[in-house]
């Protein structure tokens, strides 16, 4: 799913550690009761199709408007336009100009996004209660009243944008794999056959009239449909809806692409080279549409055959042969027609022909066994699993909003999802098999990706994909039946701009409890009633810092290893008892804490934790499990060394805090390779021992419980649990001085479509007394998207998909990073760029008053909406427990913001960004960026590799 609009805060630099995974699962015995999203539907005159869910737990609503128009409906030569489309509709309207997101920020808005697929495109936000008028002001201002605010400016801007997030995905390992499958998979003439980006081409081409058009063809009422999720009521929803939206025209009858489902003949295959480094094999089927009994059929049988570390190709191509270090099988879901793929990372050093005959020899096992009843079941209750955990939200991008819309634009049913459920219900191993045999029999579209030699060149490559021809038989798009739509009075005079939110409803968050156990573990507890579920995690005071001294990797490497076996269950057994509890548990650390998680059904909770205390107290440590983890594990470290964002959270940390500090170390966690290649049993074992102890612990607890009712429990699971004798371990968090001087470090990324951009200093602890004044700080600086780096390198340069700066929570000093990956050949500009704004923002730019309010009102309003699901609430009891902060510590949030000054604003950014100290990590095509950044003089350039050692310059030869 395409996420044109998504801040790179989140999901391009992420750093290693273990989230709390918002899970909700039901056991086997409960598939007979279907989940329940209640719903009114009703249509207004012209059109309009409004969908209500009422759900008060929290004072927000979700607002999910849903186009039935996607990528699948481009004609030939507009591929992408669909989705450039999308990015205009963020440009502003005729009665708002500017972006889009000014007045959302400002009302606290969350999950607020845009996104393209195949089939539909969509727009959402989740605002406060008080906001909605302004929410739907805004949606029926772009759906109304848009064409006015587009012009060429709006149109390159936008290009230029979505230009950089083709490359940004191309850029990636395995990132030209999707327009190769398709074009080898669905005949030329096909709605799917092209990737929803598009090509670059056609993106140049796309014009203003093009726009227009595509506004008249697909944006008008009667081919919309309004998903309003949360803290409203239908009536509420009538009156709001026909004021907002009423009198927008019906628009033309949009025909309908109809189901199309063409299973190739015969199977074939390609080879594609990447700059990856392992093999990669997708083998990919044509099978039917979502909706249908087969598709349901397919989607158990792809978590049998692939679904984990129980199911049978990774018991038989990674425990048995040893031959992957990953492989997995799965089903995408579209209108039209879907895709069973099988994708397998190939071990190093193995022939992928003994892979290929591997995956073949378990399929044709498979389709002439089917999947035994265990399997069968467990796969209901994950599939199941996955569904009902979505229900805890009321929008974003899944959730309850995103659940109605899905059946109302794809099958005219906002309760289709009820059918799904039945015929999972109802599926059996016979019609498992069926459904198997008669789509995986037929042909299928195998893809190789092997590395790239020296020679590699990505524009002859590409041009070497060659789509299947056009064919006969697709069907005839089909008009909707002939309506008499009528457009209501205007009831809004929107000259009067945007309707101001003036009221804001408070934060709800459990107030905190806290208890002991007989052995002396604190317990914290944070009741939220809303589903039967508890959430437990055990914080334990280690991490990635606990490495120093030591091997590099050992704290994420022990704690990977605890997730697999304990000393009287092997690692398939542990996984298939968390299957048949629907429980999930997960071990792993972050910089500064290790944490175990257990999510469980509390009919369930005993037996759940009493598997979750074994997996934390007696991990084995078996020497197959090493083995197969630690060249799992020496493959990824490698993938980082082949991806721009894992080279650079590699080389900079070691840069900012000295090879010899406790951070100095790769954030990813993963250690380096010789440190992994060196681990042994005895290493982890005395790891867990001295830090993974009783004696530093604290247990946290959110959901559905009380504190009389979860001590007990956890009593009889950890009381007995004694710390060793051995005094524990220190931590040392030295304090690191400011570079003297500037520094540019250069990586090689040969034929790299962009570059990716980091600077780096070091901000205080996250303990701080002015951390909130940092936070608003760095919202201006480049933490949100109106920011200043955003606004300048994505909005006003269009350099990038994204652009902007963030700060890594420590209990030592945090790494301040502004990031960009921007196009190549604009990398030097776009480095000076970022080094003009650190320059101006703490000297004659400093952040305005209207700057610091903004954030300040975005963090407060936003609040109500921030703690939604118990997952939500679990993450704040964590920092609050480990940074020290006092039980109210959110209650207390909003008045503390709004404490925060532009003078304490503007001193904290002072206090963190000192241009002269940066350190500077550029990954990129350095043949084409490195004089360039040389000529900008902003320090001492220096070429490092993968590992951050230096790069001897190679001699030229001469006559």
């Amino acid at each position: 799913m395409r996420k044109p609009l998504a801040m790179l805060i989140a999901g391009l630099l992420t750093f290693g550690g273990v989230a709390v995974v918002p899970a909700i699962a039901v056991p086997a015995s409960a598939t007979q009761t279907i989940p329940e999203i209640a719903f009114t539907r009703f249509t207004l005159p012209n059109g309009l199709t409004v969908v209500v869910h009422e759900d008060h737990k929290a004072p927000v609503v979700a607002v999910s408007i849903w186009y039935h128009v996607g990528s699948g409906d481009e004609p030939k030569g507009k591929t992408g336009f669909a989705h450039l489309f999308e990015h205009l509709m963020f440009s502003g309207s005729e009665n708002h100009k500017g972006t889009y997101f000014a007045p959302f920020e400002l009302a606290g808005a969350t999950d607020m996004n845009g996104t393209t697929w195949f089939d539909r495109t969509n727009y959402f936000e989740t605002v406060p209660t008080t906001a909605l008028d302004m929410a739907l002001w805004m949606e029926s201002d772009r759906m109304g009243h848009l064409l006015g605010a587009i012009g060429q400016k709006e149109l390159d801007t936008q290009r230029g944008v979505v230009q950089n997030e083709k490359r940004q995905g191309e850029n990636r390992p395995y990132g030209r794999v999707d327009q190769n499958i398709l074009s080898n998979t669905y005949p030329g003439n096909h709605p799917y056959q092209h990737d929803t980006i598009g090509s670059m081409a056609d993106l140049d081409a796309a014009s203003l009239g093009d726009v227009k058009q595509w506004f008249h063809d697909y944006y008008g009422a009667a081919n919309t449909t309004i998903v309003l999720a949360g803290d409203i009521t239908v009536a509420q929803a009538k009156e709001k809806v026909a004021k907002y939206f009423g009198d927008i025209p019906a628009g033309p009858p949009v025909p309908r692409q109809q189901a199309w489902i063409t299973p190739l003949e015969k199977s074939s295959r390609g080879i594609q080279h990447d700059h990856v480094s392992q093999p990669r094999i997708y083998r990919t089927w044509v099978v039917p549409q979502l909706g249908t009994d087969d598709m349901i059929s397919l989607d158990l049988a792809s978590t049998a055959l692939g679904g984990g570390k129980t199911s049978r190709l990774y018991q038989r191509l990674v425990y048995q042969d040893k031959l992957v270090d990953d492989v997995s099988a799965s089903v995408a879901p579209f209108a039209l027609a879907s895709q069973f793929q099988i994708q397998a990372d190939v071990k190093e050093g193995v022939d992928p022909a003994k892979v290929e005959a591997a995956i073949a020899d378990e399929l044709k096992k498979f389709l002439a066994e089917g999947p035994t009843q265990d399997e069968l079941d467990r796969a209901k209750v994950g599939n199941r699993a996955s569904f009902v955990r979505g229900l805890e939200k009321v929008g974003g991008f899944g959730g309850k909003a995103v659940i109605l819309a899905e059946g109302q634009v794809y099958r005219g049913d906002p309760g289709a999802y009820k059918k799904d459920l039945e015929r999972i219900d109802t599926a059996t191993v016979t019609s498992v098999k069926a459904a198997a045999d008669k789509w995986l029999s037929k042909g299928d579209y195998l893809l190789t990706v092997l590395p790239a030699g020296k020679d590699f060149n990505p524009e002859s490559e590409d041009a070497k994909v060659v789509a299947l021809s056009e064919t006969t038989g697709r069907p005839q798009a089909k008009l909707p039946a002939a309506q008499n739509y009528s457009v209501g009075k205007n009831e809004v005079d929107r000259a009067k701009g945007v309707p101001e939110v003036n009221q804001f409803p408070d934060l709800s968050f459990p107030k905190l409890e806290r208890g002991k156990l007989k052995n002396g573990i604190e317990v914290v507890l944070a009741q939220r009633h809303t589903i039967p579920v508890t959430h437990v995690q055990l914080q334990f005071d280690a991490g990635y810092a606990a490495d120093q001294g030591h091997k590099l990797g050992t704290a994420s490497f022990t704690s990977t290893l605890m997730n697999e076996s304990t000393k009287s269950l092997d690692s398939v057994e542990v996984s298939k008892r968390k299957q048949r509890l629907g429980a999930i548990t997960s071990i792993g650390c972050g910089l500064d804490t290790c944490t175990a998680s257990l999510n469980a059904l509390n009919d369930q909770l005993k037996p759940s934790l009493e598997l979750f205390a074994d997996i934390v107290r007696n991990p084995a440590f078996k020497a197959d499990d090493i083995e197969r983890v630690r060249g799992q594990w020496l493959a990824n470290i490698a993938q980082e060394k082949t991806q721009p964002t894992g080279l650079a959270l590699r080389t900079l940390p070691p840069l900012l805090y000295g090879a010899n500090h406790a951070y100095g170390i790769p954030f990813t966690g993963s250690g380096t390779e010789a440190a992994i290649k060196s681990l042994t049993a005895a290493d982890l074992a005395a790891f867990q021992q001295a830090w993974l102890r009783p004696d530093n612990v604290k247990i946290l607890v959110a959901g559905d419980t009380t504190l009389s009712q979860i001590i007990p429990q956890l009593e009889a699971v950890f009381d007995d649990w004694k710390a060793p004798a051995a005094p524990l371990p220190k931590k040392n968090i030295a304090t690191v001085a400011a570079q003297p001087k500037p520094r540019v470090f250069l990586i090689d990324r040969p034929d790299a479509p962009q570059s990716l951009i980091l600077a780096g200093l070091l901000a205080p602890s996250s303990k701080a007394p002015n951390d909130l004044d940092i936070d608003v700080a760095n919202g201006a600086f480049g933490g949100s998207f109106t920011s200043r780096l955003n606004m300048n390198l994505r909005e006003d340069k269009r350099w990038a998909y994204g652009a902007g700066s963030f700060l890594r929570d420590a209990l030592g000093q945090r790494p301040f990073l502004m990031f960009a990956p921007v196009q190549t050949d604009k990398t030097a500009e776009s480095a000076n760029e970022v080094h003009k704004e650190s320059v101006a923002v703490v000297g004659d730019k400093p952040l305005t008053q209207q700057e610091v309010d903004k954030i300040k009102a975005a963090n407060i309003r936003g609040l109500p909406g921030s703690f939604e699901t118990t997952s939500a609430v679990l993450s704040a009891v964590s920092e609050i427990v480990q940074y020290g902060r006092p039980d109210d510590y959110v209650q207390t949030l909003k008045q503390r913001t709004e404490a925060v000054g532009q003078p304490s604003a503007e001193a904290a950014i002072k206090e963190i960004v000192h241009p002269q100290a940066l350190t500077w990590v550029i990954v990129g095509d350095l043949k084409k960026i490195e004089q360039p950044v040389r000529a900008l003089k902003l320090g001492e350039v220096q070429v490092i590799d993968a590992d951050g050692k230096p790069v001897k310059a190679k001699a030229k030869s001469g006559k």
